[in-house]
């Protein structure tokens, strides 16, 4: 059989067409697959520094996380209910010597009065201050739980306050999911160049510190209410809480202790687990116009009610968490007596377990920091009377024993 000349010329397309088709084709496939391979991007990441006075451990904890963090708010100053200024006293020179940015916040009390231009004034004249020190100042910040009924009158100082600032400084605020409702929130986003959401709140005692569903749900609701770039605040910190006999919260004891009247509390913390597994959820699919997350806050080795640098800073790099709590057994200087050391060796922070067993051959023992003996069917056991987090690499003696066998046997129960 004879082809023709057409023929011919027409499996020669063809087979041209292919070949182009699949050098195109090819690539693009292998950029696709590599693509759906790739781990998703990492949101950029602030801190607050939320110390009024400065310690050395704040500069090292800065340090530390240099490289984990792109920003940095920091506290110049706090409005109190009473119309009283409270400055901040910070390390200039960490501030100065810092290569990332620098917003500067001014914290206002939820119950002043003061949106006036005296407050307006004084801010703009912490700004001056902070640029005279020659920190390299790039925002300001408006930290206000405003009541929600009042947010239209902190929309118009908000205006007032821009007008104060040059064109180059950022205007932010903090915002609440309590505002989510109201039909002034779009407006008084408006005025500010960025916000911050804060999903985390003490709410309900009982609902906790931190719910990854409610805060999912408060980031789609923000979305579509504002069309200037956010960022969302995520807790490393636990508080107290204390309410009255009809339910009503007292006192909330975050940073510094107070003398609460309440006599029911709760210490209520945010999981490192939880958080991570949220984080993980955004820098996978972040909500239209989130552009970063900030901490609250910037964990320090004194500053107990916070995460440890060490969980902190595994959470922040999208490192594995693991804890691990084993309880030793060291002897006292009493004969028989044995003090007990409760001890976590991994990197994350961990609950504290509400049940150690001890061996029934112990004929005493008792528990301290937390930790109250009791006994049922079983035995012996120190139970938690309080909840509360041992931090990564860190300790905590929780009693005592006085057996006279030296292979104590102990078993922790979570």
């Amino acid at each position: 059989m004879r082809c023709s000349p057409f023929g011919l010329q027409h499996r020669y397309r063809y087979r041209r067409l292919r070949s182009v088709f699949l050098l195109l084709v090819l690539p693009l496939c292998g950029a696709l697959l590599a693509a759906c391979q790739r781990p998703p991007e990492v949101l950029p990441q602030q801190a607050y520094i939320w110390q009024r006075q400065w310690s050395p451990s704040v500069v090292n904890a800065m340090q530390a996380s240099d490289q984990l963090v792109g920003g940095w708010r920091v506290l110049a100053a706090e409005l109190t209910a009473q119309r009283q200024w409270k400055i901040a006293a910070p390390d200039w020179q960490a501030l100065r010597t810092t290569t990332h940015a620098i917003v500067m916040v001014v914290r206002l009390d939820g119950q002043t009065d003061s949106l006036d231009a005296a407050t307006q004034n004084r801010v703009a004249d912490l700004l001056t201050r902070w640029r005279q020190q020659n920190i390299p100042v790039s925002g300001v910040e408006i930290d206000y739980d405003c009541p929600t009924s009042q947010l239209p009158a902190y929309a118009g100082f908000l205006t007032g306050l821009r007008q104060h600032l040059d064109r180059d400084t950022t205007l932010s605020i903090t915002a609440l999911p309590t505002w989510l409702n109201s039909p002034a929130l779009n407006k008084l986003l408006a005025v500010a160049d960025e916000s911050v959401l804060q999903v985390h709140a003490v709410m309900n005692p009982r609902q906790g510190l931190f719910d990854a569903e409610r805060a999912h749900a408060w980031l789609k609701a923000y979305a579509k209410q504002t069309t200037h770039p956010w960022r969302v605040a995520l807790p490393s910190y636990s508080t107290r809480v204390s309410w009255d006999d009809n339910g009503r919260i007292s006192a909330v004891e975050s940073e510094r202790p107070l003398l609460a009247s309440g006599e029911t509390s709760q210490e209520l913390s945010a999981s490192p687990t939880a958080v991570s597994a949220f984080l993980a959820q955004l820098d996978k699919d972040p909500s239209p116009g989130l552009i970063g997350v900030v901490w609250f806050r910037l964990p320090t080795e004194d500053d107990v009610r916070n995460w440890s640098p060490t969980t902190w800073q595994a959470v922040l790099a999208r490192q594995p968490l693991s804890s691990s709590l084993t309880v030793e057994v060291l002897p006292n200087a009493q004969a028989g007596l044995h003090d007990l050391t409760l001890r976590n060796t991994g990197n994350a922070d961990s609950a504290l377990p509400p049940v150690v067993r001890i061996d029934a051959a112990c004929n005493a023992a008792d528990g301290i920091n937390g930790y109250a003996l009791e006994a049922d069917a079983k035995g012996k056991y120190l139970r938690r009377t309080r909840e509360g987090l041992l931090r990564a690499g860190y300790q905590r003696n929780i009693g005592w024993v006085r057996c006279q066998q030296p292979d104590i046997q102990l078993h922790v129960e979570r």
